[in-house]
């Protein structure tokens, strides 16, 4: 065995023999009777492996756990105690704990234990590496960076299903890192020594198309990327694919920023296709949906741009609020770019936040239409800008008025597009939107609508 692991129990003796047994299979080891100083380790990066009894002299092992995933994701817990009830080892899974044994333990099982963690917490570092400094040699990707309950949520997913043979159908904005998902997925299960094989619609063109799509997966993976851009004669031919696998089947994955069951519903996705590919679905959030993950993202991109010799480089404090607030369209690809030309444009250490509104003003600043565009309703795509809106106040509440305000931001564009439609002529608009014509006449004063009569065809 090979790793740093930190032993918390307050019995010595449990203590004494744990540290034997694991510097003699080769590990370092760091053991204490306080769940402080437990923490304390872990907060300062020591690691690799924590092994811990629930009920210690300063609080409880179990209750400790959620902190430790957000202080450290990924980083394994088993789970020690003599309370040896069906509750404790249940509290044990829910609190996400690698594993659980009840006193009085085997040692050469926790042994297997403890190896077979320190084994998977080595490939998930040897992952997040190469997500950070580019999957297969190509430094454009994006890395899997945060802290959110969203993503730690997308991570408790990714481990579930990455042996499961199902279908996974990653969904997300543009720049969200899809295809970056089912890397991870790949190179975390049992085929990750197998082919990895992203297809295209023109892979599956011709006589030969998925035979040769088949053929270069063995066994491995295949992604269709941004599946719900296919064509229909792209989609009945993976149809017919997926029902003739070979044995071994490769791992079918997909990925799309569209909404697959709006493309069905109109006609323009087939039915046995989706269902064929949505054995698990993975929603990758974008950026908005993450606020608190973007100054974490932006740290990692200085220290990748550094990397990459293109200097040391910093945000002053006022220039990374106005990275967090805006808006991040392109999400973690945009914010990359970004990142990556103010580095270079930036003739000092510090990046200031004139700097940044340089460059963001040359950029788009609304939000994308979420996927399916229209066929998400109206009250969802309002509820979106809400939830950003309120998380762009950091866990502060929005100045009092806010409903006055909210109504008459979504009031303006109704009324006006309602003239436009109706050509100026405030009776018909009235009539269209079933207010009294005076009453439309004042919100028009009020709201400072400037109105154009024409003839309208319609």
């Amino acid at each position: 065995m090979d790793g740093t692991v930190l032993v918390a129990d307050d019995d010595r003796t449990i203590r004494t023999v744990l540290t034997q047994a694991l510097t003699r299979a080769g590990c370092k080891v760091h053991a204490t009777a306080s769940l402080v100083t437990l923490m304390r380790w872990i907060e300062e990066g020591k690691g690799d492996l924590v092994i811990s009894d629930v009920m210690m002299p300063d609080g409880n092992g179990l209750e400790a756990l959620p902190r430790i995933a957000r202080e450290r994701p990924g980083l394994p817990v088993i789970v020690i105690s003599a309370q040896n009830t069906i509750m404790t080892a249940i509290q044990a899974a829910e609190a996400d704990a690698y594993d659980y044994l009840p006193k009085p333990f085997d040692l050469p099982d926790l042994m297997k234990r403890a190896q077979k963690a320190l084994e998977q917490k080595r490939r998930v570092t040897q992952v997040v590496a190469k997500t950070g400094e580019g999957l297969s040699g190509d430094k454009g990707d994006l890395p899997l960076v945060g802290r959110t309950a969203a993503m730690q949520e997308l991570y408790r997913l990714v481990a579930r299903v990455m042996n499961a043979d199902l279908a996974v159908l990653i969904v997300g904005e543009s720049g969200t890192g899809k295809s970056l998902i089912a890397r991870a997925i790949h190179d975390f299960s049992d085929r990750r020594s197998l082919p990895f094989i992203v297809a295209q619609a023109g892979d599956l063109q011709g006589a030969e198309g998925p035979a040769t799509l088949l053929a270069r997966a063995k066994g491995g993976s295949l992604v269709f990327d941004e599946v719900g851009d296919y064509d229909e004669d792209t989609q009945a031919r993976i149809v017919r694919m997926l029902d003739a696998l070979p044995d071994p089947a490769p791992r079918i994955m997909a990925t799309t920023q569209s909404d697959l069951s709006a493309l069905m519903e109109a006609g323009r996705f087939r039915q046995d296709l989706f269902y064929r590919l949505g054995g698990v679905t993975l929603a990758v959030p974008s950026l908005r949906e993450r606020v608190e993950d973007i100054p974490l993202l932006a740290e990692h991109f200085l220290s990748r741009a550094e990397r990459d010799g293109l200097g040391t480089r910093r945000f002053t404090h006022d220039a990374l609020q106005l990275v967090r607030a805006y808006s991040w369209p392109g999400n973690v690809r945009q914010l990359e770019n970004t990142i990556r030309r103010l580095t270079v444009t930036s003739p000092e250490d510090e990046i200031t936040r004139a700097e940044v509104e340089f460059v963001l003003g040359n950029q788009p600043a609304i939000e994308p239409l979420r996927q399916g565009g229209e066929g998400e309703k109206l009250s969802a795509s309002i509820g979106r800008h809400l939830r950003r809106y309120f998380d762009l106040h950091g866990g502060n509440l929005p100045p009092p008025g806010l409903y006055d305000r909210i109504l008459k931001e979504m009031e303006a564009p109704l009324l006006e597009i309602a003239l436009d439609a109706t050509g100026g002529n405030q009776a018909r608009c009235a009539d269209l939107l079933g207010i009294n014509r005076n009453t439309l006449r004042k919100k028009i004063t009020d709201l400072d609508i400037q109105v154009t009569r024409r003839r309208k065809l319609m």
